[in-house]
């Protein structure tokens, strides 16, 4: 099975994995190096501390490699880098780096070598070269022509205009793949000097009539690449420039990187752009008018959803102080309003509209998003959460809230008047997360709210706010118009937790509606009264017990024997006596309850006797 070939077609390409020795692993992560390296210089700027950090970790490895042996070179081809015949770089189809070999290839550079005692000053000029900071002038120089100025001792090159001079048949890339790719130990430097030499002796190609410029240690001059024609020869334009041949699979190579380049997200290519002018601007008029554009960006983003990017573009302002340490007091100023005016009513009426009219809204970073505001948000993110219509929507900024406000409870308090019992259910959740008791007394107010469900949720709020005390809110939620409600309250004051005097329960119990109420509903009224009461009860409790009455006889003989079961459960001297008088005094039904209710008096007597 035939192996695959690289671009001159002569030489296997080693597939780009882990190398087996330590060289080979140390060139992989000089690369690595390199590319953040890069990225940083182009994002921030070459005198960003950021970018600087990276470049000395980048000399500092290089020059210990050089250390260790001697020299670097890069063999380079369209879409990897060789050294020593092993395949240590490969450009990857999709991938976020830029194609560094592509980039050299393109650019002419066949062969790059660093020698040992590399200096910063060199190692900074190169990457200068390749990627930025390049005066205006020189804008449509390339990569050979910036390093040929430079005058670089410790770097050298091969361009491919050197190598087709120094060919001498028609094949002018035979040189190139044939004598370098199968030479491990060689480079083309090695070769070109070994080519001229044999031209020195006359059987020149031509190039001894160009005099000395077509070596040397970094002064390569400027030219184009090569390729070979169908006929065999040099491709030349009329005016006698070399050019390309470019293959057919070479074609269709670019035709999906322009696809690509086509397919890029243009708000990531574009805030790319805002970040490198944030990172390297220095007029300060510019600057000014870049920061009203990040506001402008923020309010564009908020307004079409994009939290994920929306979240980036947050990150990265609060940063920038990091990044720019040289901004004057007047900037500084202008970033942190962008970031304090995050929360402001028109930008969160912005996040309103697009989750309530955009279909299947995303929220997908919405979160990230409205934690880091500030407590000047709380009053527009009620605000928000009472004008949202989906559950799932009113949790994250309900989950929001509970962070924000927890210090500032007072735009949540004020909200619990609203008249729409959603939003109000939903701000008692969030207080009820805080287990603040302070909060109890604005709560109980809505103890006479219209919603049920608000009623239940105040009877829930006092059984964990105030678990014990003073129960009389509780008993005026026990005459609730809703029988569920009622049983809430009743439940919770039967834990014996709470007081509440003989007064409170006074309006409940005397009222001809009491009396056709549910047998269940008034024998937990009666033993609320004697958990909360205690022997306040017993006066009233004695008239049921001993009040004849031919008006609603039945009614008043079932309160008196619900009277009757609450005494006997009390079981004190003075209950006991209130039972023995009924006993005496009561229509036949109410003397067989008070017996009942007297043995179960007897019966708890003993039970403490025996424990004490």
């Amino acid at each position: 099975m035939d192996e695959p070939k690289t671009d001159g077609g002569s030489q296997p390409i080693a597939p780009a994995q882990e190398p087996a020795n330590p060289e080979l692993a140390s060139i992989k992560r000089l690369l690595i190096l390199l590319d953040k390296t890069a990225k940083s210089s182009r994002t921030y700027g070459a005198t960003n501390p950021v970018a600087q950090k990276f470049l000395q970790q980048l000399f500092e490895t290089l020059t210990d490699h050089l250390g260790h042996y001697s020299k670097l070179a890069f063999l380079v081809q369209r879409s990897e880098l060789y050294v020593n015949g092993d395949v240590v770089y490969r450009s990857e189809q999709e991938s976020g780096h830029e194609n560094i070999a592509f980039k050299l290839y393109t650019d002419g550079i066949r062969e790059l070598t660093f020698l040992e005692g590399l200096q910063l000053e060199e190692l900074s000029a190169l990457l200068d070269a390749l990627w930025g900071n390049l005066d205006p002038e020189e804008d449509d120089d390339d990569i050979v022509t910036r390093l040929w100025a430079k005058n670089l001792a410790s770097i050298t090159l091969v361009t491919a205009e050197e190598i087709a001079k120094a060919s001498t048949g028609g094949d002018v890339l035979a040189l190139q793949t044939a004598g370098t790719m199968t030479a491990s130990k060689s480079s083309l430097r090695a070769l070109l000097d070994r080519e001229q030499a044999r031209i020195k002796q006359g059987e020149g190609t031509g190039l001894e009539k160009r005099g000395g410029q077509g070596t040397g240690a970094g002064g390569t001059p400027t030219g184009a690449g090569t390729g070979q024609g169908t006929d065999g020869s040099a491709n030349r334009s009329p005016s006698g420039h070399l050019g390309y041949e470019v293959s057919d699979l070479e074609l269709a190579e670019l035709a999906k990187e322009i696809e690509a380049e086509s397919r890029r997200d243009n708000t990531t290519y574009l805030l790319d752009m805002l970040t490198a002018i944030l990172a390297s601007e220095r007029s300060p008029a510019i600057l000014t008018k870049l920061l009203d554009l990040w506001g402008n960006l923020l309010d564009s983003l908020t307004a079409h959803g994009k939290w994920t990017v929306l979240d980036n573009v947050l990150g990265l302002l609060h940063t920038a102080a990091e990044i720019r340490p040289d901004l004057d007091e007047d900037h500084k100023k202008q970033l942190a309003s962008l970031l304090d005016n995050l929360g402001r009513p028109e930008r969160i009426a912005m996040i309103e509209a697009y989750l309530n009219k955009t279909p299947n809204a995303t929220t997908e970073g919405l979160p990230t998003v409205l934690l880091p505001m500030t407590a000047s948000a709380i009053p527009a993110l009620c605000t928000l959460l009472a004008n949202l219509e989906m559950p799932a929507h009113q949790a994250i900024v309900s989950d929001a809230l509970e962070a924000l406000a927890k210090d500032q409870p007072d735009p949540l308090l004020r909200g619990l008047s609203d008249r729409r019992p959603r939003y109000v259910r939903s701000l008692l959740a969030i207080l009820l997360k805080w287990n603040n008791p302070r909060l109890l007394d604005s709560i109980e107010k809505l103890a006479l709210y219209p919603d049920i469900q608000v009623r239940k949720e105040v009877i829930r709020a006092i059984g964990i706010l105030r678990p014990n005390g003073n129960g009389t809110k509780l008993v005026t939620l026990a005459n609730d118009a809703e029988e569920s409600v009622r049983l809430a309250a009743l439940k919770l004051l039967l834990r014996g937790h709470y007081t509440a005097s003989y007064s409170a329960w006074a309006p409940l119990v005397t009222t001809d509606q009491f009396k056709d109420r549910p047998l269940s509903e008034k024998r937990a009224v009666f033993q609320a009264m004697r958990a909360t009461s205690g022997e306040e009860i017993i006066p009233s409790f004695t008239r049921l017990l001993t009040e004849w009455s031919w008006i609603n006889r039945k009614k008043k003989e079932e309160l008196a024997s619900l009277a009757a079961e609450a005494l006997g459960k009390l079981g004190t001297p003075a209950a006991v006596a209130a039972l023995e008088l009924g006993q005496k005094k009561g229509s036949a039904a109410i003397r067989q309850a008070c017996t009942a209710a007297l043995a179960q008096a007897q019966r708890h007597q003993l039970k403490q006797t025996a424990s004490s």
